[in-house]
């Protein structure tokens, strides 16, 4: 699979119609490009985990985007659990209900904030790097060098990455459902006056598996989505260091914004 394309058009639209068509080609062929690079990779896993530099690759995509971000994904999940406990148990204690505080943040964190919380943070720590990354090769031709010794970017370069986020995003959203329900049990005990035995009892009564499944599919999800954007979008930089910074901050706004579309669609289909 060719990685290095032809430019863009230089030539300027001639025609308000003509822009809008040109920016609409562009955009479905970015989405296809997109596409086969996810399916590339996908189909490149079993050859990763045969060679032994490959698994020597894939570990060291590991420690970067599992141990590397927990200091920032540990603040992250905790003031949100933090957040939610004091923003929800403000409104319990106007009912006198202030005995479900644990479900009620358990909840939130294990269906919903914990995966995004989770995507928010791959995508701003290791989605931009590997754009980055990977930009700066493509425009140093790096990646055409490979291309030219017969050596595939997309099982090379692109699939360890995507492999990575996709091991380490659920087992990253599950720590942040642990330390954001620690979190919150914190302010509940020393703000709410919520004994922590009984908002932790309230919390595990209330847990499903559905829950935790569903949780750990969007997070699934979600580090398949971040690895293909950031690797599309690396392998996809033009024009320099400009290039690279632009790959670079679409990488994060897109990633964004599928999280939070997908993360829709997911909650959609599994509580109909």
């Amino acid at each position: 699979m060719t990685v290095v394309r032809e430019p863009a058009w230089d030539d300027a639209p001639r025609s308000k119609a003509q822009g809008v068509v040109r920016r609409l080609v562009e955009f479905l062929s970015s989405l296809g490009w997109a596409v086969r690079i996810m399916f590339g990779s996908l189909a490149a896993f079993p050859a990763v985990l045969c060679r032994k530099s490959g698994r020597a690759d894939l570990v060291r995509q590991l420690y970067s985007t599992g141990i590397r971000t927990l200091p920032v994904v540990m603040v992250v999940s905790l003031f949100i659990g933090m957040i939610l406990a004091l923003q929800v148990g403000l409104e319990l204690r106007r009912f006198n209900q202030e005995v479900y505080l644990g479900a009620a943040v358990m909840v939130s964190l294990v269906r919903e904030m914990g995966p995004f919380s989770c995507g928010m943070c791959l995508a701003a720590c290791v989605g931009s790097a590997i754009a980055a990354e990977l930009g700066t090769m493509k425009v140093n031709d790096e990646v055409a060098a490979l291309e030219i010794m017969s050596i595939s970017p997309i099982r090379f370069l692109a699939a360890p990455r995507i492999f990575a986020l996709v091991l380490m995003a659920p087992l990253l959203s599950f720590f942040c459902c642990i330390v954001g329900t620690v979190g919150g049990g914190i302010v509940g005990s020393t703000q709410l006056g919520v004994d922590f035995s009984q908002y932790m009892a309230s919390a595990m009564s209330i847990a499903d598996l559905k829950d935790l499944y569903v949780g750990l599919l969007k997070a699934l999800v979600f580090g398949l989505v971040i690895g293909t954007v950031s690797v599309s979008q690396g392998f996809g930089a033009d024009l320099g260091a400009t290039g690279v910074g632009k790959s670079t901050q679409r990488s994060v706004i897109v990633s964004f914004l599928l999280i939070l579309m997908f993360g829709y669609m997911v909650t959609r289909v599994c509580y109909r």
